[in-house]
């Protein structure tokens, strides 16, 4: 299959750089550039592309703001952030992006994004949720970006700006808060049971008054419930548990 793409950069070396990368690519069939998102614009006004190659941190309208215009396209393009940054990682995968690349660009990093995509627009159209039904947040693991499906973060752990995420077999620190993860994912089952944790509800296996306070197991793992938070979690077990036996 191969592709059209559009490639956005306020930086005019970064965006002949990002071209080049993507010039070099089998995969890909014409490069259009645009050195903002204005111009992205004006660019998808006359042309079809299958993907966006944006960078999110532009003067004006940022890729931020340009990635939600996409997002509303009949039929939009596959969105692939090329970014210095991880401060947007949350936002950028509550918009459903297929990819999150950090600069400097690695040509077989911007390969595997080139794959993503191929693949995307290959598959039947989804159902308009499914998106929503498994959304990914991007970590590092040995200088590689991976898409972490939220559904196997099992419980998050604060720390000063950043939050730790723990999974069956591993943990990973992104850059976003827990109280923004705790607004995000209220309507997944994460609850917040102290200021420093946020678990997944049909996780708890237990709650337990120790003579230090109340604490939950998760995986065997005993986190703290702090006062403030201990009613408001055992009206949530009760009503999970009612729920279960009377569906």
């Amino acid at each position: 299959m191969s592709l059209v793409v559009l490639a956005v950069d306020d930086e005019p070396p970064a965006l002949d750089e990002l071209a080049y990368l993507l010039n070099a690519d089998g995969r890909v069939a014409f490069v259009h550039r645009a050195g903002d998102a204005t111009e992205a614009l004006r660019v998808l006004r006359d042309t079809e592309v299958d993907a966006v190659f944006l960078d999110i941190r532009m003067p004006g309208l940022d890729g931020m703001e340009l990635a939600r215009i996409l997002h509303r396209f009949a039929r939009p393009p596959a969105i692939v952030f090329v970014t210095a940054y991880d401060d947007g990682a949350v936002d950028a995968f509550d918009l459903g992006v297929t990819d999150y690349v950090r600069k400097p660009v690695r040509a077989e990093r911007l390969g595997e994004s080139l794959r993503r995509v191929t693949g995307l627009r290959a598959a039947p159209p989804p159902a308009p949720a499914k998106r929503e039904e498994e959304p990914s947040i991007p970590v590092e693991l040995a200088g590689t970006t991976r898409m972490l499906p939220r559904s196997s973060v099992r419980w998050v752990e604060a720390q000063g700006d950043y939050a730790r995420l723990h999974t069956s077999d591993a943990s990973h620190l992104v850059r976003v808060s827990l109280a923004t993860l705790a607004e995000r994912w209220a309507d997944a089952g994460f609850v917040r049971i102290h200021r420093s944790y946020l678990v997944q509800l049909r996780l708890v296996a237990e709650l337990r008054l120790t003579q230090s306070g109340y604490v939950v197991a998760i995986d065997g793992v005993e986190l703290p419930v702090s006062r403030r938070h201990t009613r408001e979690l055992k009206d949530k077990l009760i009503r999970a548990v009612k729920h279960d036996w009377t569906r």
